[in-house]
């Protein structure tokens, strides 16, 4: 609950996700059929790059920043273009306005954010977009409330939790399982930070341990995940990634090192379980 995700918008880990998100989106909307989307942990949907939070940390300038100036080849253009859309270089828009951005009529977001003052601000933001609900609840316990969707078959579930607690690989590893239980079918994608190797190898080898079918890991790192004090790359698992989803992402990640500093940065694709 302490966590506000405005000191870091528009950073590194942010446009990975984001990146990402798009090609994900991209391949749901490639059928006529309507998709459903739930976001577990929202945010505020949209940061004011120039505002109190975003200028304490910086963290921008390093990430949406260093793209918007010199994007680099394989990064997906409507990545950028959604970004630009949404007022850059003043405002960068967190995954509810992405995914809104790119719904046809058809198609539905949910949004879960627990956090009063940021969910009140989805809301406003969300006002008139009637294609868009908000609640303000616990993400985690809307995986088990809100699966299976109720308009539509096909979906994205996106868990994008703060990590804030010490348990969190584990009630994400446990939220995940939730998820397929409650909705097979979907697309289920979940952000992870790098800090070193320990955890992540501990919460990839319990998704082996699941019984899920069919899941990918897409890992950026900056420098080498060696220092348990930093943020040194991050990770989204997806499970039934959509055909040709990896052939795209690689090189959106490969793109994504050069904003490493020192030039160490890696990007790779590790299937966890075959489908």
């Amino acid at each position: 609950m302490n966590y506000r995700h405005a000191f870091h918008a528009g950073n590194f880990a942010d446009c990975m996700k984001h990146a990402l998100l798009v090609l994900l989106l991209q391949a749901l909307a490639r059928k006529p059929a309507a998709f459903s989307v739930l976001d577990t942990h929202a945010g505020s949907g949209r940061y004011d790059l120039g505002g109190t939070q975003a200028t304490r940390t910086m963290e921008w300038r390093g990430g949406i920043g260093r793209l918007l100036d010199d994007p680099p080849p394989g990064l997906p253009p409507a990545y950028l273009d959604l970004v630009r859309q949404a007022g850059a270089p003043d405002i960068y828009p967190g995954s509810p306005l992405v995914t809104a951005m790119m719904l046809r009529p058809q198609d539905r977001l949910v949004c879960c954010e627990l956090h009063p003052e940021d969910s009140q601000t989805l809301r406003a933001l969300f006002a008139d977009t009637p294609q868009v609900s908000v609640h303000a609840r616990d993400g985690y316990a809307a995986l088990g409330a809100l699966l299976p969707p109720r308009e539509a078959r096909r979906g994205l579930v996106l868990i994008d939790p703060p990590f804030e607690q010490p348990d969190e690989f584990s009630r994400l590893a446990q939220g995940l399982a939730t998820a397929h239980q409650r909705f097979a079918t979907g697309i289920l994608a979940a952000w992870y930070p790098i800090k070193h190797r320990a955890p992540v190898r501990a919460f990839l080898d319990s998704l082996r341990d699941s019984g899920i079918r069919d899941i990918v890991a897409l890992e950026l790192t900056l420098r080498p995940p060696l220092d348990p004090t930093r943020l040194n790359g991050c990770g989204l698992v997806v499970v039934n990634p959509p055909f040709g989803f990896a052939e795209a992402a690689l090189p959106a990640l490969r793109a994504l090192t050069h904003l490493s500093p020192d030039g160490t940065g890696a990007a790779t694709i590790t299937r966890i379980v075959e489908e």
